[in-house]
């Protein structure tokens, strides 16, 4: 008989080697918790070279190691950040070498908004920090592009918008490059067209198009469907991009991290459209203001010259106006003259004849008065002589002065011929500069024509009914259609649709600039496929 307190007989319980039972934990496990969202803090997280992501998810009660592989680590839209609230996805799983349970991450995402808005701040914080939104990386926009570059989705509203408007304003070239602006994978799409566009500046092919400025569109959305363009490698691709780049992400209160990378923030799509072209009616308007006020201008240095010239005539018409006046008054100095000449002998006459009558008449002063008579006689002639010569010593003076009247007609002429010389000069200039800013005007209005398009070897292919078509596929084989190259048209009809070329067919593409530390080294393929 058994005792009461001996342990039961557990003969027919099967016994688990420490393997099998660590392998029967993790099939139980992985069956029962095969997919979980858990919702946790980020600590510790880490790259291994392998590519692989470990970090410990944990809160105020409990602890979980996670891992994500390598090939879903680099499609995951939120990077694990340390002090990150997040949401992931996964399912559960254990490590018999450990004898520890941990989760494989499928997927994480940000817990609430404002766990988004801190990893933001802390992103820009550290962006800044590096130098990418400094000012003086910031370049001008150009005043007038020739061509403009678009990313962002071939479909919808935005890319009507910003063609709209630019036909409106000042049509140029547009070259868009299509791109995913939401979801998996956009952000490296964006950054690779940013990077594309920019390798074009290096193209030795003069007939490949460089843009002249660039432009990021996106619509308005949540602040979840912007985060692509909040990721690192989009904005370390603004940064980098030696085009002038304008951002139009969402709505004018939408702010994204490229915003502050962009050389010029535009609050909506179609604003950056009219932030990149001038309008060309209001260039029109100011040539012909220009051109107005140059001809009036032309206007009255004429009419200044012209009175100018009327004021010389009016002086010089009658020269010998000028010697009659001069005559004139060496007649009024002459006979001033004679008459003080004569009055002077009339009074010593006098004096004489008194003296001699007041005289009796001994011989000595009779001979003396005689000699004061002579001696005042040569002093006057003297006097009268010395005054004749003054006269004609300031008559021959002003005979010099005086030039003859022919001089002064020829000298008249000549100045005036040097007037008229200038002028011609001058309105010679001033048109000669009003034509070429004219035909500066004319061939940038004429670059803007399809017809530039064509005269590099392309063609324009449009349906019967003249509608453009702009793929491939668009109509059937066999239709009818018109090719206008820039010498004529040709008709022709649609045969069997072709194949794009191979990859081997493609140039291989040049070697990238450097990059800061970083930086994203992963290139599109399909880069290529635009051009």
């Amino acid at each position: 008989m058994q005792e009461q307190n001996s342990p039961p007989n557990d003969g027919n319980r099967p016994v688990w080697t420490l393997g099998d039972l660590s392998q029967a934990l993790k099939k139980t496990v992985e069956s029962v918790y095969d997919q979980v969202r858990v919702k946790a803090e980020v600590s510790q997280p880490k790259r291994a070279a392998s590519g692989h992501v470990y970090f410990t998810l944990k809160d105020d009660s409990a602890t979980l190691d996670a891992v994500c592989w390598k090939g879903v680590a680099a499609q995951l839209a939120t990077q694990p950040e340390e002090g990150l609230e997040v949401v992931v996805t996964g399912k559960l799983t254990t490590y018999p070498g450990r004898s520890k349970y941990q989760i494989v991450v499928q997927q994480v995402e940000l817990a609430g908004e404002g766990a988004l808005l801190k990893q933001l701040e802390e992103r820009r914080r550290r962006l800044m920090a590096e130098g990418l939104f400094a000012p003086e990386r910031k370049q001008m926009i150009p005043a007038m592009p020739r061509i403009i570059g678009v990313v962002t989705s071939p479909t919808g509203a935005v890319i009507r918008d910003i063609l709209h408007r630019l036909k409106e304003r000042y049509p140029v070239h547009v070259l868009v490059w299509p791109v995913l602006v939401q979801g998996q994978g956009a952000a490296e799409d964006i950054a690779a067209a940013i990077r594309g566009f920019d390798h074009l500046v290096d193209h030795p092919d003069p007939a490949i198009a460089t843009p002249d400025t660039l432009i990021i569109a996106r619509g308005g959305g949540s602040i979840e469907d912007l985060m692509a363009f909040n990721e690192e490698v989009v904005v370390r691709a603004v940064a980098d991009c030696r085009l002038p780049v304008i951002s139009a992400v969402g709505h004018e209160t939408d702010t994204t991290l490229i915003d502050h990378a962009a050389d010029l923030r535009a609050p909506t799509p179609t604003a950056a459209a009219e932030f990149a072209t001038p309008v060309a009616a209001e260039i029109q308007a100011r040539i012909n203001d220009l051109e107005t006020r140059m001809m009036q201008r032309m206007q009255q240095k004429f009419d200044q010259s012209t009175q100018q010239v009327r004021h010389l005539e009016r002086v010089l018409a009658d020269p010998g106006m000028l010697m009659e006046t001069k005559g004139q008054r060496l007649d009024l100095a002459v006979t001033g003259l004679d008459r003080s000449t004569e009055t002077i002998l009339a009074r010593l006459n006098d004096r004489f004849t008194r003296l001699g009558a007041r005289l009796q008449t001994p011989s000595h002063q009779l001979s003396a008065a005689a000699d004061r008579l002579s001696s005042v006689e040569r002093r006057a002639d003297l006097a009268v002589a010395s005054s004749i010569e003054a006269a004609r010593g300031r008559l021959s003076r002003a005979t010099e002065k005086l030039t003859p009247p022919a001089e002064r007609i020829t000298m008249a002429n000549a100045r005036l011929d040097l007037a008229s010389q200038k002028l011609d000069s001058l309105i010679t200039a001033r048109l000669n500069h009003a034509g070429t800013r004219l035909d500066q005007s004319i061939r940038l209005l004429d670059a803007s024509s399809f017809q530039r398009v064509l005269d590099r070897g392309f063609a324009l292919v449009t349906t019967s009914a003249g509608a453009i078509m702009r793929s491939a596929g668009e109509h059937p084989d066999g239709t009818a259609v018109s090719l206008r190259f820039a010498d004529g048209d040709r008709a022709a009809s649609l045969g069997e649709k072709s194949s794009p070329p191979s990859s081997a067919q493609k140039p291989e593409p040049k070697a990238k600039p450097a990059r800061p530390a970083g930086a994203s080294k992963k290139d599109n393929p399909d880069q290529g496929n635009l051009f």
